[in-house]
């Protein structure tokens, strides 16, 4: 793809106003070939060769032949790289060798899962080995047949926890026999999710055990910056990382996008779904095959019809061939655009990050992100569905109006330069430690040995359920509380709450459409909020607080909603403090307590505030882990004498840093949560609270507190380098703020950060 041509066409077009704020020219690479250690079973080199996957690339036969040792392995290459190879030919090569071998495959999607089925069948049935996958979606009739013959197993964490581990007396022959267990995209598994999975995974190393069995791991990731620390956390067993990528590489010219100012005042930009529009409008117009991400199910939509609609205009028989992909859509609907993606006769999609991951799509030209994708690895994941067979590419990044897309787009050598993410779990937060422990006694007794697979917790943990009735100690084994009929259905691993409310359509014969979890609830489905489900509004009419549901009622409203809500926050203990420079800095345990008080609509796209009203809604409290740090008094005379808001600089400051930190933890915005006053009740002094929004903590304040010299310095860049005049969502407004973004002062916020700095370099 010649993509210096391209990008000289849309800049003379009408509607080129200097967006183009910088291009990245990624070179190409050659191949990097590498040596098996030990021949591989001739039939499986015969099929290797015939299907051109010989010779090997470096990092694939570092991989191969680090697992053919007997090692963990854990392979961090970027998208397209051969990750699949790595796994796929040390399990068949086994499974030839080792007659009843059996081998279990993890992927985070049934789509994913889904599609590796296809390519691993191509091998292995050449082969003569079975494999299938074992999800929701297999049919009960050959459920039997799969856990006695296949070989292969693919399936997902959430049929894991919730199928294979509780019924694991039905797979006892495939657990006995199990050589192998893959785990592919590790780095989706962070967060409350990666928790929950670290300690599924801890309940199938215990049950292979009770079996005979010992497992060796191969997992596969995107890059991320701390790989090693990460799988070891996932999984509980060393590994050895590979890391260095063989495969060749095309090149790709990555474009950062701005939409244009059209209030300077107010920093105020065209919408970026209007800009994604036009590019994927234009590069399809083209011929050049594309995707387009968009954040949203709705987005989706909108941007599909408008793109539809142009094309509609001068090539209608290009508009026939694009289609809209997200979740929410039958299995088969989107097997079948997959088809037509990977066959050619789709020019471009707009999707979700639902074709994020490494579902094969084919080569395509070009893609375009609609605003950052919350993670450097996202955002490398999502650019390199194009290009992936070795040819050079074109990848654009739309900015949106937030602090950290505008940060990238003033310093693209913070995106290009800067290491990936740290990807953060904490698999003994005791908010899911414990109902895993639950689940665990359910598939086999807790003894005192468990302790070395489910970590130091565990002992406080089991002593607290016990107080609590839920496990009996019968001669040093604890059993399940026979109250506790099937503990694994009351888990969500997607989820730190067991409470949850259903969401019910009142139109439709009162049907169930989800389950929303109590932490979340009355922020999504209070009375008189526009709920989305599926890509459809719904109004809440009534939320039921005694039997925890909400009936909604289906709407077109051209509003949303947001709530308002008042937060306060105790000091429970200090475990850390930091001296950084003349900066005091603390890590701790806090309760965080939030009531939801009102809600505005507003308008979208143009976020007119059309309205507000009142709530009556109960506090919901929980406690979590926050760093927070001393601000110098110095400072506050300052912001006397020069008449700033002190609280509202305090306010800015505290919106600019939440916004920044994923920077540094691969985390989204909304994981995180934050205080700011002039005086907080436990300590009487001014201070800005940064805490993980989940009960127990998931690691981003603990990334926090270790860089937040790091964070100080780039919260202030993003601030002073934007061009409003006195504040706006992309430097201290965020959208989520309870308090309507009242105060905020960005001079004050400025003069903040400049002596928290100041007096970190003066020591």
């Amino acid at each position: 793809m010649d993509t210096l041509a391209f990008l000289d066409h849309i800049r003379t077009l009408p509607s080129y106003n200097s967006q183009i704020v910088h291009i990245e020219q990624v070179p190409s690479r050659k191949p990097s070939y590498g040596e098996l250690e030990e021949p591989l079973h001739p039939a499986l080199h015969s099929c290797l060769e015939a299907s051109q996957l010989l010779p090997v690339y470096s990092h694939q036969a570092a991989a191969i032949n680090a697992a053919r040792r007997g090692r963990n392995v854990f392979v961090v290459t970027p998208a397209a790289s051969g990750k699949t190879l790595c796994y796929n030919v040390p399990v068949l090569d086994k499974i030839l060798r080792e007659k009843g071998g059996r081998a279990l495959y993890i992927f985070p999607t049934k789509a994913l899962a889904q599609d590796q089925l296809r390519g691993l069948r191509e091998l292995a049935g050449s082969l003569g080995m079975d494999c299938a996958t074992f999800d929701g979606d297999t049919p009960l009739e050959e459920r039997a047949e799969i856990k006695r013959s296949a070989q292969i197993v693919l399936t997902n964490p959430d049929m894991l926890h919730l199928g294979i581990l509780p019924n694991h007396q039905s797979w006892s022959r495939f657990l006995r026999r199990l050589n192998y267990v893959v785990v592919d995209e590790a780095h989706i598994y962070r967060g409350i999710f990666g928790s929950h999975v670290a300690n599924v995974l801890r309940r199938l190393r215990r049950l292979c055990a009770r079996y005979g069995a010992s497992p060796q791991f191969i997992c596969s990731s995107a890059t991320i910056s701390n790989p090693r620390e990460h799988i070891e956390r996932l999984v509980g067993l060393p590994f050895e990382v590979i890391d260095e990528d063989g495969s060749p590489y095309g090149g790709k010219g990555f474009v950062f996008w701005d939409p244009p100012l059209i209030d300077q005042a107010k920093s105020t930009r065209r919408s970026a779904n209007t800009e994604a529009t036009f590019l994927f409008t234009e590069l399809v117009r083209g011929g050049l095959r594309t995707i387009t991400f968009a954040r949203s199910r709705k987005l989706t939509e909108l941007i599909y019809i408008y793109a539809r609609e142009q094309l509609a205009k001068e090539k209608p028989e290009f508009a026939r061939r694009i289609k809209p992909y997200r979740a929410g859509y039958l299995p088969e609907e989107r097997r079948l655009i997959e088809r037509e993606l990977f066959d050619g006769q789709l020019l471009g999609a707009v999707a979700t990050t639902a074709l994020e991951l490494g579902v094969d799509i084919g080569n395509l030209d070009a893609t375009v992100l609609t605003g950052y994708p919350g993670s450097i690895t996202s955002a490398w994941q999502q650019a390199g569905r194009s290009g992936r067979r070795g040819e050079r590419s074109l990848s654009f990044l739309i900015g949106l109006d937030n602090p950290l897309d505008q940060y990238f787009m003033r310093h693209p050598e913070a995106f290009f330069g800067k290491s990936f993410e740290n990807a953060l779990i904490n698999p003994e937060n005791p908010y899911i430690v414990k109902p895993h422990l639950l689940c665990a006694s359910w598939e086999h007794p807790l003894t005192d040995e468990d302790e070395g697979m489910f970590g130091e917790s565990f002992a406080k943990a089991r002593a607290e359920l016990e107080e609590q009735g839920l496990l009996k100690d019968r001669g040093g084994r604890w059993y399940l509380s026979p109250n506790i009929p099937y503990p694994a259905e009351d888990v969500n691993i997607r989820s730190t709450s067991r409470d949850r409310y259903t969401v019910v359509d009142a139109s439709q014969g009162y049907r169930e459409l989800e389950t929303v979890e109590a932490t979340v609830a009355f922020f999504q489905i209070h009375c008189g909020a526009i709920y989305l489900h599926q890509g459809e509004a719904y109004l809440v009419t009534e939320l039921d607080l005694m039997t925890h549901t909400a009936y909604v009622m289906p709407t077109d409203a051209d509003y949303y909603t947001q709530t308002k809500d008042i937060t306060d926050l105790s000091i429970v203990e200090v475990n850390q403090q930091r001296d950084i420079g003349r900066v005091k800095v603390y890590l701790g345990e806090v309760e965080v307590t939030t009531r939801v008080v009102g809600f505005r609509k507003k308008r979208q796209f143009t976020e007119e505030v059309i309205g507000e009203e009142p709530l009556d809604l109960p506090p919901y409290s929980f406690q979590t882990v926050a760093f927070w740090f001393d601000i110098a008094e110095q400072t506050a005379q300052e912001l006397a004498i020069t008449e700033l808001d002190f609280a509202g600089g305090l306010h800015a400051t505290e919106h600019a840093a939440i916004a920044l930190l994923p920077l540094f933890a691969l985390c989204d915005r909304n994981d995180i949560g934050g205080l700011s006053t002039p005086a907080h009740a436990d300590t009487g002094r001014p201070q800005i609270f940064i805490y993980d929004a989940y009960p127990g903590g998931i690691g981003i304040a603990q990334k926090g507190f270790e860089l937040v010299e790091e964070l100080w310095q780039a919260t202030l860049k993003a601030i002073s380098e934007c061009p409003c005049e006195a504040g706006c969502p992309s430097c201290i407004q965020s959208p989520k703020c309870g308090n309507n973004n009242e105060p905020l002062d960005k001079k004050a916020a400025e003069l903040i950060l400049q002596g928290l700095l100041e007096m970190v370099a003066s020591f």
